[in-house]
């Protein structure tokens, strides 16, 4: 547990709530003079027991429970930058999902002419792998130039996907499948990608590639078989990242090499030295 950090975050973020705004009458007379809901405020409108938030804002709360966190951030109206900090500062780690359901569902309009200004093939798609922005380059790895609205449901799903993606059942498949259930974890009240889920295991091939449960987090750095509509087959690399404003959601860019050899499979890892 960080103390100072955790302490400084919860003092600046409960001076900023007006008790007014939550039905308490400020006092008039002597008594306290301090910005912000009290600490016994925050204990009453969290329905926690007296003393509670004092110990988590003193730093003499050992391993508070993630909801307890949860309800403190929502009460002080944290972003998602924050409840990062907060289970950080107070668990020593990041958080086991976003703070709400709708993080992760759009990014700042400037990523559109980010990704315009990327050379290979790039596109952003949001926590539920729908499409948010792509470049021209992406558009013509498919045919007619048409991008799917869920590069998810396309890479598993879509017989068209599995065509486009060379050696479906072994290159690709069994390493997608691993993140809808790595992304179902952290939301698993995800009404799109429960349904994918679903699609997923209504379809025999998919079904026991799914159930065989094979871990591979993220694509970062993989090189795979793709034939391209206008390059014909080939191998691309994945480089993988992520909005910071968006959790869940992912800048890919694809940078993709014409022929039947890997390129970068044996490229070394960057170092500063």
């Amino acid at each position: 547990m960080n103390k100072t950090a955790l302490r400084a975050l919860l003092r600046e973020r409960r001076a900023l709530i007006a008790p007014e705004s939550h039905g308490f009458a400020r006092p008039t007379g002597q008594g306290r003079r301090a910005p912000g809901l009290s600490q016994h405020q925050v204990d009453q409108l969290l329905h926690r027991t007296f003393g509670t938030y004092h110990r988590l804002e003193s730093g003499n709360y050992p391993n508070p429970p993630t909801s307890l966190l949860r309800d403190v951030a929502r009460l002080f109206g944290l972003n998602e930058q924050e409840w990062v900090s907060l289970c950080r500062y107070a668990l020593l780690q990041d958080p086991p999902g976003p703070l709400h359901l709708s993080s992760g569902k759009e990014v700042p309009g400037v990523w559109q002419e980010a990704v315009d200004g990327i050379g290979h093939m790039a596109y952003v798609t949001d926590a539920s792998w729908e499409m948010l922005a792509y470049n021209t380059a992406f558009a013509g790895m498919f045919p007619g130039g048409k991008v799917p609205g869920n590069t998810l449901r396309w890479m598993l799903l879509d017989p068209h996907g599995r065509e486009t993606l060379m050696d479906w059942h072994t290159a690709w498949a069994p390493m997608v499948l691993p993140q809808l259930r790595a992304a179902l974890a952290t939301r698993p009240d995800d009404d799109i990608l429960r349904q994918i889920e679903k699609e997923i295991l209504a379809d025999p091939e998919t079904a026991d590639l799914y159930a065989a449960g094979n871990s591979h987090p993220h694509p970062d750095g993989d090189e795979r078989p793709l034939m391209h509509a206008l390059e014909g087959p080939g191998w691309v690399t994945m480089c993988a990242a992520q909005p910071l404003t968006a959790p869940g959601s992912r800048l890919m860019i694809l940078v993709f090499h014409r022929g039947s050899q890997r390129v970068h499979s044996r490229a070394p890892n960057l170092r500063s030295d």
